[in-house]
Formats: structure tokens, C-alpha cells, sequence
């Protein structure tokens, strides 16, 4: 039961890392950072297994982590509460072609990363965006304007 504990201890403290690094950090994965996920991952394995290598304990640490994550998926389906806690809310970050700074300063999110983002959906400034919602999987959805409302 050693492993369960250690495994459970693990799945939080892997999950409030992920929550704190942030939905930008997380949409696009370096290859730097893809090399450091697999680094991590053999450190949790040592922590959560330490001198266990049986099938047994593997199979343990594995169903712990499965467990959590399908607890978690549930508690989130089950409650909108919980999903905004858990999973987070979008959040505007273009309103009626203006920034809102606060927002992108509030997840490291620069400007010229806004551009970029714009750039990949078509978009060429701001003016024709009504509204840049910034997911909660760190994606940027773009919103254009209505062209009638533009030839007004």
C-alpha cells in the first residue's frame, strides 16, 4: 500500500505543477520540454516504485494514477465548480478588436505571441477580431468580426 500512497502523493504534485505552469506553457511543447516531461516521468517512476521493480507494484502505481485521473474527469463532469477550479475557464483577451491587457499579462502571454496566433487563424490585425478567448487547454480561439459590421 506503500506504492498507492506514494503514487497518490505523486499524481497531486504532478497535477498542481501542470496547473501552475500555465495553459500557454502547456499548448505548445518545446522539444526541450518534451526531453524534460520524459526526465520527470523516470523521476516519478523512482519516487512512486523506490526499490520496487515487480509487476505488481508497476501494475499498482499505474491503477493509482488511472484512478486519479478518471476521479478527477468524474468530479469535473459531475461539477461545474470543479471544472472551473480544476480545469480553469476561457478568458477574453480580445474584446471588439481591443486587447485586454490584464489578461495576457496575467498568463505571460505577449503580444508577439498574440501576433503569431492571429497570423496561423488568418488574421491580420486586430480590428477584425470581435472577440480572442484563451482556452483553458492554452489555445487561443478567434472570433472575427461580421463583415457587415466592418463596412459600417
Amino acid at each position: 500500500m506503500d506504492i498507492v500512497a506514494r503514487a497518490t502523493i505523486m499524481f497531486f504534485l504532478l497535477f498542481a505543477m501542470l496547473r501552475f505552469l500555465g495553459r500557454r506553457e502547456l499548448a505548445e511543447i518545446t522539444p526541450f520540454e518534451m526531453i524534460l516531461m520524459i526526465v520527470l516521468g523516470d523521476l516519478i517512476q523512482q519516487a512512486v516504485t523506490q526499490d520496487d521493480f515487480s509487476v505488481t507494484g508497476a501494475a499498482l502505481a499505474i491503477a493509482t494514477i488511472a484512478f486519479w485521473a478518471l476521479a478527477l474527469s468524474w468530479i469535473t463532469f459531475l461539477s461545474p465548480k470543479a471544472e472551473e477550479i480544476l480545469e480553469g475557464m476561457p478568458l477574453v483577451i480580445i474584446r471588439d478588436g481591443e486587447l485586454i491587457t490584464e489578461n495576457l499579462s496575467a498568463h505571460r502571454l505577449s503580444r508577439l505571441e498574440l501576433d503569431s496566433e492571429m497570423r496561423l487563424a488568418g488574421i491580420a490585425s486586430l480590428g477584425q477580431v470581435a472577440w480572442g478567448i484563451l482556452e483553458p487547454q492554452g489555445k487561443i480561439s478567434f472570433i472575427r468580426k461580421n463583415n457587415a459590421a466592418e463596412t459600417r
